[in-house]
């Protein structure tokens, strides 16, 4: 297929990725994951969809027998029967799969980094209270700090 070669050299793309180099909307894409059983991207723990390089080809072949040459949608199944590409691959990469779990790792991560930025900056934008409001007394070092009011004579 002629879409292999202007793929970019990744294992994995996203919905948005994947609708840009089929040229089509990513609603599109999840429809006809309901429609074409071979067309079936990994999900994410974050139920993020990630296409494998075989599943943008199919989905630049089903856009071509669909838009291009006029197929319905059991039509452009039937055809997929015919090419032989109706399996879904159940076989899938070891690389492939760990790369998934890592990008699903760090993409939790990035969320739980992003509040933690969000409390950082509530925390820094709070209005501090004066200096001479407030006094803290304590008798040795590893006791707990007391908080009382300064007094002012």
């Amino acid at each position: 297929m002629a879409a292999r070669s202007q793929l970019p050299d990744k294992l994995f793309f996203k919905i948005g990725e994947v609708a840009d180099i089929v040229g089509v909307k990513p609603h599109v894409l999840r429809y006809w994951e309901a429609e074409f059983h071979a067309l079936r991207p990994k999900k994410t723990r974050g139920a993020h969809r990630m296409y494998a390089r075989r599943d943008v080809e199919l989905a630049v072949l089903i856009r071509r027998l669909l838009h291009d040459e006029g197929f319905t949608v059991p039509g452009a199944r039937k055809r997929l029967r015919e090419l032989g590409h109706d399996l879904v691959s159940s076989v899938s990469e070891p690389k492939a799969a760990r790369e998934v779990a890592l990008r699903a790792e760090l993409l939790a991560l990035r969320s739980e980094l992003s509040a933690l930025l969000g409390s950082l900056e509530a925390i820094a934008k709070a209005p501090e209270p004066p200096a001479s409001a407030v006094t803290v007394q304590s008798s040795s070092p590893n006791a707990v700090a007391v908080v009382q009011p300064s007094r002012r004579s």
